[in-house]
């Protein structure tokens, strides 16, 4: 297996309106040395994905059609705490595992902040399965389409227009211009409102499928004749992807033609735009779009040609995108989070004389009822020896002395006979102190798998991360505690 990438590597980036944003290599294309921090493409086993949607529950469901969708999207959480996409394709999608791990790495050797770049796959038996970062604001099609609080405002439409047309242009830099299916549901918001082009559309569905399952009505003519993608195809996507930004409806191109040709374009627009545009930005907006929509492919615009436009469009530049999208932000939850328990406010702290404190009071109470039943037989001389072990650390974690508490902690996990949450969590401050929050994390992670329904284990699951500098992971994990504490109280 290839190396996994650090702790939530969520890709944190604040993005910019450069000409053009392509990966951390191209300095001379506005990209910037600090951006060179994205995961590496690795290779997932099967069990993990499992592990991480809960055997592929249903309710880790995020694509379009559910479970209804010939290729199903999941929403994942690794065991390191790092949220993925994972798309699961239909069985004997990719009958060729060579071609498939082939056609992944190309597409994950791609790294750019227009993208929510693919991360990894998945190749055993007949499962073909992509893992990319997963974007936590949902798609172009329910802000655009299905909005409840406020609906897309204008600049913002602009810039998504513009950051798209910046993905395809990065593509079309790294040979990967063909891209299938683009639609609204291939825009996804990043935790900073930025929106991002799916990496998945990059691969087709299948080696042999289709590379259009939207309606009829919005395929490109040219595939219609030929069923081939080329980079014009794509272009004619991007068209009606305009007129959905325009719109704020799903309009056949063939309708929207014909309103633009009897110079009927304001019949277009949102209603909920009305006021809050010029008449020239939406003439521009509208003239790209029946560019894009050309019959003949070769009279369409390129990638380039797109970026260049839509550059002279954009409005509010210095505004973040996840104010104009009206979403809060991770730094404004960041500050003050939920109604925490003294547990929780230390672990924010990051107080861990505080969590010892805590640890030391509770004992060894919610070990309680975790299976640990021994026959006689057992009660050796080397069982006892074992307890010793723990006794020794006990009293090391109380004395402070967290070098010996964590050599006496190893000692009693290896031995294997007895399983101890309190001991994982105990051995994970003990870490903390000793300033290894990597192997602290990995004892919290163990503590939560021997007690599920541990709150301790995902407060010191935020402490860890904290630690790591994740910071809005560690607000996620130290929200998911408090609740469970607090359902657990009620109970």
């Amino acid at each position: 297996m290839g190396a996994r990438c650090s702790k939530f590597s969520f890709c944190w980036f604040h993005s910019h309106l450069n000409p053009s944003v392509l990966d951390s290599s191209d300095q001379e294309n506005g990209g910037k040395s600090e951006k060179n921090l994205w995961p590496s493409f690795s290779e997932y086993s099967l069990e993990e994905l499992k592990a991480a949607t809960d055997g592929f529950s249903s309710d880790n469901i995020v694509s379009e059609h559910g479970e209804k969708a010939p290729n199903v999207v999941y929403k994942g959480k690794l065991e390191n705490g790092q949220f993925i996409a994972i798309k699961r394709f239909n069985k004997f999608a990719w009958p060729d595992s060579r071609q498939f791990i082939e056609e992944s790495k190309q597409v994950g050797s791609l790294r750019s902040e227009r993208l929510a770049n693919l991360i990894g796959c998945c190749y055993e038996g007949d499962e073909r399965l992509l893992v990319a970062e997963f974007m936590p604001h949902e798609t172009l099609a329910k802000h655009l389409f299905h909005w409840e609080a406020q609906p897309m405002k204008w600049a913002m439409r602009l810039r998504v227009a513009y950051y798209l047309a910046q993905a395809l242009e990065y593509c079309t830099s790294k040979g990967r211009g063909l891209y299938h299916d683009l639609n609204a549901y291939r825009i996804l918001f990043d935790q900073d409102g930025n929106p991002r082009l799916s990496c998945f559309g990059l691969m087709k569905n299948s080696r042999d499928g289709k590379s259009y399952s939207t309606n009829l009505a919005f395929t490109p003519p040219e595939y219609l004749r030929t069923g081939r993608v080329t980079a014009e195809s794509v272009v004619y996507s991007f068209g009606t992807l305009l007129l959905d930004l325009l719109s704020g409806k799903h309009i056949p191109p063939s309708h929207a033609l014909d309103l633009i040709r009897g110079k009927n374009y304001l019949m277009l627009m949102d209603s909920a735009l009305e006021g809050h545009f010029s008449k020239d930005d939406g003439t521009e907006l509208v003239r790209l779009a029946s560019r894009c929509l050309q019959y003949e492919a070769r009279e369409r615009p390129n990638a380039k040609s797109l970026v260049e436009t839509l550059m002279s469009l954009q409005k509010e530049i210095e505004v973040p995108s996840h104010v104009l999208m009206g979403l809060q932000h991770e730094t404004e939850t960041s500050t003050k989070p939920l109604s925490l328990t003294s547990f929780g406010e230390s672990c924010l702290r990051l107080d861990l004389t505080a969590i010892h404190a805590i640890l030391e009071k509770t004992g060894y109470k919610d070990d309680e009822g975790i299976a640990n039943e021994l026959s006689f037989q057992l009660w050796t001389s080397q069982m006892q020896e074992t307890l010793n072990l723990k006794k020794h650390g006990d009293a090391a974690f109380r004395a402070k002395d967290f070098v010996t508490a964590i050599d006496c902690y190893t000692q009693f996990i290896d031995g294997g006979t007895m399983v101890s949450p309190t001991v994982y969590a105990r051995r994970c401050l003990s870490f903390l102190m000793n300033d290894m929050p990597q192997e602290a994390l990995g004892d919290a992670m163990q503590a939560q798998v021997v007690s599920p329904e541990w709150p301790t284990a995902l407060y010191l699951q935020a402490t860890c991360l904290f630690s790591l500098g994740m910071e809005n992971d560690a607000q996620e994990t130290l929200k998911d505690g408090t609740n469970m504490e607090a359902k657990k109280h009620k109970n």
